[in-house]
């Protein structure tokens, strides 16, 4: 059996409310459309995702020992997780206000603080033999970058909605090898930012554009693996720095949406899972795209909670 994947980042409890519309500031009152708890958190949908995919995952995260931690370890474990868990005051947890039209607003009702211990021998090792670790963002996974680089695996991280500024998400940048985001904030085109991000180092810089599909930049070394086919995308340029890239374009998967919730983290693990499988750069692109209409056809991070998560 293969070295897990490495995980570090958050794992949540979340009550999910679908409105109609996301309530504006003023007192009122709204009636939800829908309500309903599950597991929540980026790296429990990217480790859902893979370990889905069937690929052996180790997810670092922090857990409380409390009711809501006890629902995530639980379904994790029975979705094909394993878990290297640190113990926290409380689990985190959120209450999204959601819309059909994909819209949402996350309220933190916890979040666990990270206890600042150095990894343990077991996650260094871990990290050592993995294929890759994915850094999701969270106190706990900056404080693994060293570890994480000198281990000299590859590392993967997921920006989110990253505007080009927040100096948070600095350090992620410039440690990874692949960069996942989307364009909610960071501007009408985001190539010039991500071609920014290969010139730093990155090897490939991947960009969610919702029904629209994605686009990724790459270095002129994994571009040569990439499909040259037109409807790839495959547009090259010139920059003196970095040499030349390329400009890679996945459609979305047409599918029945029943919920959004998971999509990007699905599409990560679709993409990594491919990658790691051989695939050439547009191929894993459309991977990831497959793999993330599943997701958007469960209200749940991966349509393996249906049944775990399953009432009576």
């Amino acid at each position: 059996m293969s070295a897990p994947i490495v995980i570090s980042g958050p794992a949540a409890w979340n009550r999910i409310v679908y409105l109609e519309h996301l309530p504006e500031p003023v007192p009122h009152m709204q009636f939800a459309l829908d309500d309903y708890e599950t597991v929540g958190g980026t790296s429990a949908g990217k480790a859902l995702g893979l370990a889905g995919l069937g690929r052996p995952v180790l997810l670092h995260t922090l857990i409380g020992d409390d009711v809501e931690g006890r629902r995530v370890q639980g379904a994790l474990e029975a979705s094909g997780v394993e878990l290297a868990s640190l113990t926290a005051a409380r689990t985190e947890s959120h209450l999204n206000l959601m819309t059909h039209a994909g819209e949402r607003v996350s309220l933190y009702l916890s979040a666990p603080a990270d206890p600042g211990t150095p990894p343990s021998t077991e996650l260094t090792n871990a990290m050592t033999d993995a294929p890759a670790i994915v850094l999701d963002l969270s106190e706990r996974s900056r404080g693994l970058i060293g570890a994480a680089r000198a281990s000299g695996r590859p590392i993967w991280t997921d920006i989110h909605d990253y505007d080009g500024s927040a100096e948070f998400h600095r350090p992620f940048i410039d440690a990874a090898d692949w960069i996942f985001m989307n364009a909610d904030r960071i501007g009408p085109d985001p190539r010039p930012f991500m071609e920014e991000c290969v010139r730093g180092g990155a090897s490939v810089v991947v960009c969610t554009l919702g029904a629209h599909g994605a686009i990724a930049v790459s270095r002129a070394a994994a571009a040569a693996d990439a499909d040259s086919d037109s409807d790839a995308g495959g547009d090259a340029g010139g920059d003196a720095d970095a040499g030349r890239m390329s400009l890679t374009e996945v459609a979305a998967e047409a599918t029945r949406v029943l919920d959004t919730n998971g999509a990007g983290d699905a599409f990560m693990a679709g993409v990594l899972d491919a990658h790691l499988g051989g695939a050439a750069l547009a191929d894993a692109l459309r991977a990831g795209a497959r793999h993330a209409a599943t997701v958007l056809t469960t209200r749940h991070l991966h349509p393996v909670l249906d049944g775990v998560l399953a009432v009576g």
